[in-house]
């Protein structure tokens, strides 16, 4: 009869776990694992799952029953020892009308996401409401004192008309004035027909009529912290434009081209990532540092250098 310790053992590998943690995710019908991780020491197995929940759904009651379910799932298949779960919420996915069963698909876009958005231009328009009210209401003012109450006009609106009766196209105050205000109509044009906001670039969306716009600067942190974990990289400076992504990074050690092709695919990453409407091309340039520290050379191959007050001493011999 062999005995138990000549049976062998059973080793569950992290990744094994894993996996069976995000299909134990899925079964739920929760919504989609985008990260997942395991670890296991022993007997025992932490799991960590980042996935994406279904909206509307009560949040609480639905990480709960996903926490409970992924771990009674992975104990029973792993037969290891499951604590808990850490259970991490990246991102809420409408479902299709609004309502519907968790872990259903989001239901495709119905509009176009616009490239860029376009400002109310709140300020300039609440500025020219204004004085053109202020204007028009002293006016209407005047006019109805004078005709209901029978008062003498204002002193102001008799003095324009008689500037206005002595002055004509010709004279200067009057064409300084009609050019200040063809540069303010020209300025309410410009106003008009552009769409402003460039400090922000829009994202795709999959619901109906819903547009999701994120800052630019927060963009370039995205980036700037998945560049900055790049092995060999100092300081990086990040800069998004309409089309492009300028990532600038001083390389402290290592291969130039070879953190150069990291850093590229870092910023991809990331860039890919946000969801972007448009794609941006990274731009990546990469310089030494003052500091940076070259290869070491190869210790089996680097020279002994010779003991003091002794010759060198032949290859082989120490």
């Amino acid at each position: 009869m062999t005995t138990a310790a000549q049976r062998g053992t059973t080793t569950v590998t992290d990744r094994a776990v894993r996996r069976i943690a995000e299909r134990a995710a899925e079964e739920t019908l929760a919504g989609r694992t985008s990260k997942a991780a395991a670890s296991v020491d022993g007997h025992r197995a932490r799991v960590a799952l980042d996935v994406t929940l279904p909206y509307p759904a009560p949040l609480t009651e639905t990480v709960r029953g996903l926490r409970e379910h992924v771990v009674a799932r992975t104990r029973e298949l792993t037969g290891l020892d499951v604590p808990a779960a850490r259970i991490r919420v990246t991102s809420l996915a409408p479902v299709a009308g609004g309502t519907g069963e968790a872990g259903t698909c989001p239901a495709p876009p119905a509009g176009r996401t616009p490239r860029r958005l376009w400002s109310r231009r709140r300020v300039p328009a609440a500025a020219q409401a204004a004085l053109a009210a202020a204007v028009c209401g002293a006016l209407a003012l005047d006019l109805v004192m004078v005709h209901a109450a029978h008062r003498p006009a204002a002193g102001w609106r008799v003095a324009a008309a008689h500037w206005l009766s002595e002055h004509g196209p010709g004279d200067r105050p009057v064409a300084v004035g009609g050019g200040l205000a063809a540069l303010l109509g020209l300025w309410m044009i410009v106003l008009a027909v552009t769409p402003g906001l460039r400090r922000r670039v829009t994202v795709r969306s999959h619901a109906a009529r819903v547009v999701v716009a994120v800052d630019r600067p927060a963009v370039e942190a995205l980036v700037r912290d998945a560049v900055g974990e790049v092995a060999g990289v100092g300081a990086v400076r990040v800069r998004v434009r309409r089309h492009r992504v300028s990532v600038r990074a001083g390389l402290l050690f290592g291969d130039r081209a070879g953190v150069r092709a990291d850093v590229t695919a870092a910023a991809g990453g990331a860039l890919a990532s946000c969801g972007l409407r448009q794609p941006h091309r990274p731009r990546v340039r990469v310089t030494p540092s003052a500091v940076r520290q070259p290869p070491a050379p190869d210790a089996a191959t680097a020279p002994r250098p010779a003991a003091p007050g002794l010759g060198a001493l032949p290859e082989g011999e120490a």
